[in-house]
């Protein structure tokens, strides 16, 4: 299964209007963003929601797994991470996902580099926010190695930033409120991929926050 499989090309997807997909266990499913081969095998990014009591297989993840629970409490053989859990389960680790109350997590699987081994477990409410890269904006470092950078990022109301070049591409998803470019308004839930290039200028009318990923796209 191919899904926004060219890295190099532009992709933009509104979530909360996507259809929930079943997966292979009952009471998992999924919004799929990025897929390219068959489930465990290859590169994929999605929303994924589990229903109260529900669980996944025993399963390893070869190329790595990352999340970020934005709902609920998900849990697994290590502990029970609550909404706005950061997580980062390094190439071989092996677990058994499920969730008593029910959750969602953003997730992103096999897309690691072979030399990240990093086991990360960050709760981004208890976490400081730093002065970010234009007036108004704030960032939390979540994850760095090599040129790739994981970060949240708080937008005040009416903040702007001016077009920047980013080598590596990056990877947007809105958590809350709405982002603003040249080509569109991105409201939560909304996922944005850019390939390597010059990024527009953007604002916010009444502030954000985001997920935001960048040099992995290189």
């Amino acid at each position: 299964m191919r899904i926004n499989a060219d890295l190099g090309q532009r992709a933009v997807l509104q979530t909360e209007e996507m259809a929930w997909v079943d997966s292979p266990m009952a009471g998992v499913q999924r919004r799929m963003l990025e897929r390219d081969g068959k489930d465990g095998d290859r590169r994929a990014t999605s929303v994924v929601r589990y229903a109260p009591n529900s669980r996944f297989s025993p399963h390893t993840h070869g190329g790595g797994e990352e999340f970020l629970v934005l709902a609920g409490t998900f849990s697994d053989d290590r502990a029970d991470y609550p909404a706005g859990t950061y997580v980062r389960n390094p190439p071989g680790s092996r677990h058994t996902p499920r969730s008593k109350d029910g959750t969602t997590i953003f997730v992103k699987l096999q897309q690691f580099a072979p030399d990240d081994r990093a086991h990360v477990v960050i709760d981004t409410g208890t976490q400081l926010w730093i002065a970010g890269p234009a007036a108004g904006v704030q960032i939390m470092p979540l994850h760095a190695h090599g040129p790739e950078q994981v970060l949240l990022q708080h937008w005040n109301a009416g903040t702007r930033m001016e077009r920047r070049d980013e080598s590596g591409g990056e990877e947007i998803f809105v958590l809350d409120g709405s982002l603003e470019d040249e080509h569109g308004s991105y409201s939560k839930g909304t996922w944005l991929r850019n390939p390597p290039g010059n990024m527009p200028e953007r604002w916010s009318r009444d502030g954000c926050d985001l997920y935001v990923k960048t040099g992995h796209l290189g």
